[in-house]
Formats: C-alpha cells, sequence, structure tokens
C-alpha cells in the first residue's frame, strides 16, 4: 500500500508565497483605513458641517456600517465574475486595481465629502469583489499530489491576515494622530499597490481554474422552479426534479436548512463590527494615558487579531479536546451558538465600563481589555466554526453559494445597525445594554434552531472511501 507524500519531501507550490504576501498587504491596507474611518468621519470631515458631537457620532456609524456592508454585499458580484465570466485570477487583478484608485481617492479627498465617499464605494468594490476570489485560489493550487500541504498554507493564509490587521491598528491611528487624515489613508493605499503587485508577479505561476460560464442548475434558477411547480404532484420540490437533476434539488434544500441556522448571526455581527464605531467612540471618552504611553481610541482593535492568533491554536489543541474528555462534544452548533451568548457577554462588560463613564468618570482605556476578550473568544466560535459549519452542510456545487450567504449575514447586520441605529431610542450603557439583549435574543433562538437541526456530512470523500 502506498504512503501518502510527506511533507518534508513534497515542495511548496512557489505560487504561494506570492498569494499570501499579497493578502497581508492587503489586510493591512484595508484595516488600516477602516480601523481610523470612524474616528475620521467624527474629528475631520464631517466636523465642519456637523457641528453637534452627538449627530455627528450617529452619522459617523451611519457612513461605517454602510461601508462594512457594501464591503460584504459585493462579494456576491466577484464571486460570480470569477465562476461564470473572468476566472479567480483576472477577477483579482482587475478589482485590486478599482481598489488601488478608491485609496488614492481616500488619500486626495480628505476635505471632500463626495470625493471620499467615492473612495469608499470603490474599496468597497474592490476589496468585497475579490474576498471570494483570494482563499478559493489558494485551493486551487493545490492537487492530489499535495493537497496534504493545504491546511498548513491556510494556516499561514489565515494568520497573514491578522498578522497584516495586527501592525495596521497599532500603526495608522498613530499616522493620523501625528501626521494627518492624508498619510493616513496613503499609506493603505501603498500597501494595497504593493499587494497588487505581489499578485501580479506570480501570474506565470499561477493554477487558473477556467470560469465555468451560467450554470443551469443553480441555486437560485432550482428555487424558481420549485415555485413555479408547487402545485404539481408532489409538491414544489418534485416538480423541480423534472427539470434539474436530483442532486441539484438536494443541493438546494440543504442551503435552506442552513440558512434557517443562519437567522440569527446577523445579530452577531451587529455587535462584533460596532468594535470599529461604537467602541471606539466610548474609547474616545477614556483617560488614554496607560503609564508612559497614550493610546489612540482606534488603537484598542490591535487586541482582536492578537488574541485570534492566540486563541485559535489554544482552543483546536487545549480547549476543544478538554471538552472531549469530559463528555460534551463541541460541535459546530454548540459552539456556535455558545460563541453568541459570549457576545452577549462581552456587551455587558462594555455596557458596565459604560455606567461610570456616562456618571462623568474617566475611567483607563485598559477597561476595554475585559470586553475584547470576550467579544474575540466570541468571533472564534462564532465566524471560523461558521465557514466550517456552512462548508460541511452542503455538496459541492452549492458550497459558494453557502459561502456567499455567509457574507450575507455580515452585509445584513451592518445595514441594520446603520439604517435602524438611528431610531433606537438609547445613548450611553442602554445602548449597549440594548444591543446584548438583542443578541440574547437571537442566541435563544439559535439554540433552539439547533436543537432541531440535522447534520449531514457533505465533506468530500477520498477516492478509496465508499
Amino acid at each position: 500500500m502506498s504512503t501518502p507524500p510527506s511533507s518534508a519531501r513534497t515542495p511548496l507550490p512557489r505560487q504561494i508565497p506570492f498569494i499570501i504576501g499579497n493578502e497581508a498587504c492587503e489586510r493591512f491596507s484595508f484595516y488600516g483605513m477602516r480601523n481610523i474611518l470612524t474616528i475620521f468621519l467624527v474629528d475631520y470631515l464631517l466636523r465642519s458641517e456637523v457641528p453637534d458631537e452627538g449627530l455627528r457620532q450617529q452619522l459617523a456609524k451611519d457612513h461605517f456600517h454602510t461601508f462594512v456592508a457594501g464591503v460584504y454585499l459585493f462579494p456576491l458580484l466577484g464571486g460570480f465574475l470569477a465562476d461564470r465570466f473572468w476566472g479567480k485570477y483576472r477577477t483579482i487583478l482587475w478589482l485590486s486595481l478599482v481598489y488601488c484608485l478608491g485609496n488614492l481617492c481616500l488619500a486626495l479627498c480628505v476635505e471632500s465629502k463626495w470625493g471620499f465617499f467615492a473612495g469608499l464605494f470603490l474599496i468597497a468594490l474592490g476589496s468585497g469583489g475579490i474576498k471570494p476570489c483570494v482563499s478559493a485560489m489558494v485551493g486551487d493550487q493545490f492537487d492530489d499530489t499535495n493537497k496534504h500541504l493545504a491546511t498548513k498554507v491556510f494556516g499561514a493564509f489565515y494568520w497573514s491576515i491578522n498578522f497584516g490587521s495586527l501592525f495596521a491598528s497599532l500603526f495608522i491611528p498613530v499616522i493620523l494622530k501625528k501626521w494627518g487624515p492624508a498619510l493616513a489613508f496613503g499609506v493603505p493605499g501603498l500597501l494595497m499597490f504593493i499587494a497588487t503587485a505581489i499578485f501580479w508577479a506570480g501570474r506565470d505561476l499561477y493554477v487558473q481554474e477556467p470560469p465555468t460560464g451560467p450554470n443551469p442548475h443553480s441555486f437560485l434558477r432550482v428555487l424558481a422552479a420549485a415555485w413555479r411547480r408547487r402545485k404539481a404532484p408532489g409538491g414544489g420540490w418534485a416538480g423541480a426534479c423534472a427539470a434539474h437533476p436530483e442532486r441539484a434539488v438536494d443541493g438546494a434544500r440543504a442551503v435552506l436548512r442552513v440558512l434557517l441556522v443562519f437567522a440569527p448571526i446577523p445579530f452577531f455581527w451587529a455587535l462584533f463590527d460596532q468594535k470599529a464605531s461604537t467602541w471606539v467612540l466610548q474609547a474616545k471618552q477614556m483617560v488614554l494615558e496607560v503609564g508612559p504611553f497614550t493610546f489612540d481610541p482606534s488603537q484598542m482593535q490591535f487586541i482582536n487579531p492578537a488574541l485570534v492568533m492566540i486563541l485559535i491554536p489554544l482552543m483546536q489543541v487545549a480547549v476543544y479536546p478538554a471538552c472531549r474528555r469530559l463528555g460534551l462534544d463541541p460541535t459546530p452548533l454548540r459552539r456556535m451558538v455558545a460563541g453568541m451568548f459570549v457576545a452577549v457577554l462581552s456587551w455587558v462588560a462594555a455596557g458596565a465600563v459604560q455606567v461610570p463613564i456616562d456618571q462623568g468618570l474617566k475611567l483607563s482605556i485598559l477597561w476595554q481589555l475585559g470586553p475584547y476578550v470576550l467579544l474575540t473568544l466570541a468571533e472564534v466560535l462564532v465566524s471560523t466554526t461558521g465557514l466550517e459549519f456552512a462548508y460541511s452542510q452542503a455538496p459541492p456545487e452549492m458550497k459558494g453559494t453557502l459561502m456567499s450567504f455567509w457574507t450575507l449575514t455580515v452585509a445584513v447586520a451592518n445595514l441594520g445597525v446603520a439604517k435602524l441605529g438611528r431610531f433606537v431610542p438609547y445613548t450611553g450603557a442602554a445602548l449597549f445594554f440594548f444591543y446584548a439583549g438583542c443578541c440574547l435574543i437571537a442566541a435563544i433562538a439559535l439554540a433552539l434552531i439547533a436543537r432541531q437541526y440535522k447534520m449531514v456530512d457533505y465533506f468530500r470523500r477520498s477516492a478509496g472511501q465508499a
């Protein structure tokens, strides 16, 4: 019997460093501009137009979350263009150029509201459009001879994301404070240009899967067929089988079952993404001096990627095995439910910090450490697990569809915060407790849905398995 190839003997594909380098620089660029966006809007762009501080903060949150919603809506377009027409390489390259143009607009238009917003739109289009393509392109670079290296490479890929985010969170707020917004947005723009150049430099090495063209058995086509034939004998799904293969119909039904699980998840993202808006505005009210060091309100966000790089291996190596030894299997759904409740605790903790601030007391920014630890733990339990869950619960032809719906949960959450936030009648600590209460209801709903959900196994089997 043949033995699997050793990772020590099998060389890493030469093109992988180009993709990893591109991702690290791109994530530095994205998180660098994203993490200072709320502060820039409040303290610079909107200051002369909106004198009232409270209204200005609400408008800044509105603009920030609308932008993030766009970033997570455009993956639908990018994935569609890559799969059907352009292929992944050309989609990434062309939309990266759009991304660079958006960064240029930000750096040049720091005093022009509409020029700046045009830059945000281009960045949302570029960043969101390449999002579903880059990680999928990593997988395309492996075949049966070296697939045992894929796990290691995806680990490096995820670390590169947090590596870029960590240093962007530390340094870009300092640049904004000391040298102003033009340079603070210009540096991320330069990193995005470098990211694009690195990706282009590997062009002759990449394995490029050709686009498939239109899919006659896509998720939406199957749903449309089921709806049109809903009065047929046996119901709509049986009618859909007359127009589409049974596997495509089963896949569409699997997607709908997972969407029910996804339904409460936007409430988690509504809490998580406000660390770059509501929590930054909280930090503005706190004592920023810690010993000889003075934090910027945006800077505490570095805690998140730093903890992610620690918590993921810790959970995999220590916590999950310990749970199994205690007889509690940490299934994906159990982890996601636990993460939702931990997210609630993080916002309760942040609200408890806000209570004395509302009473006029000045607390150290270090009081935000506890909420950040809890929120990052929630991210590890919900976000990384959700991707694993979605991948395992749909057949291969529907996996891309489910990944798109996962990004939609982020978009829906940010649209909700942006558009409905202005109607929430709470401020200060009450606002924190309000969002915690909403997520608590969602966590209970997810727990009830998870109890009824029947897990399936759509992981790809090796050729030797029946």
